[in-house]
């Protein structure tokens, strides 16, 4: 097989994995009506699910490649997800970043339009990437103001809250992102469940939370 045979069916399995992420996060009610997005970076660009497609219904060849500028790599006839501008500056500011999943779940996204940040009231956080989970400042979706927003919450961090939107996870793999973002939600639901019931949660401290990193980065990566 040449290098290029070689590429090509990398690409192609690639392609499969992120339909798969697509409809397992679709599945999981976390993409009400079209939402959300999945992408992973393949040499010096991206491939992204298509606009306004759904998921079920959505094949490896509906999705778009596109490069960091955001141009087209390829001929298809689908159109890149509106949201592929805080993608592409993701992956630029950050190389440890393979994958995002973008979700609309609903636990995270009720958080997300209250502006509330989730605090280390449990050790998982930190499989998010720190000792908590912040929120973005609110742009308008698609928007470069959204994307440098994004990239800004995300700094240290494997997860992030967009105001009055939804929920950025980025990892190393689809898998892991995928996981991300549901632990996201479960933390997002836990949360939710202590101050409906007028809870004040106990929040770990910075020195805990930096041990339980530890251990975690000990598992083998995280995301």
């Amino acid at each position: 097989m040449s290098a290029e045979d070689d590429t090509a069916g990398n690409e192609h399995d690639l392609r499969a994995r992120i339909v798969r992420v697509a409809q397992a996060m679709d599945q999981a009610g976390f993409c009400p009506t079209k939402s959300g997005n999945v992408s992973a970076r393949v040499g010096d660009g991206l491939i992204i699910t298509p606009s306004g497609l759904p998921y079920a219904e959505t094949t490896p060849a509906d999705l778009v490649a596109i490069a960091l500028d955001g141009r087209a790599r390829d001929e298809g006839s689908r159109r890149p997800s509106s949201e592929w501008p805080f993608h592409t500056e993701i992956y630029k500011a950050r190389p440890d970043v393979h994958a995002i999943v973008h979700t609309h779940s609903p636990k995270a996204t009720a958080l997300a339009c209250a502006r509330r940040p989730i605090p280390a009231f449990h050790y998982m956080v930190a499989y998010c990437g720190g000792r908590d989970i912040r929120v973005a400042d609110y742009a308008t979706f698609g928007s470069a103001d959204l994307a440098a927003n994004a990239v800004a919450a995300l700094e240290g961090r494997k997860a992030a809250l967009l105001a009055n939107h939804g929920v950025i996870a980025a990892g190393a793999t689809l898998e892991g992102a995928l996981a991300i973002a549901g632990e996201v939600e479960n933390l997002a639901g836990q949360y939710l469940a202590l101050l409906a019931a007028g809870l004040d949660p106990v929040i770990l401290d910075d020195d805990e939370m930096a041990r339980v990193a530890a251990k975690f980065s000990g598992y083998g990566k995280v995301g």
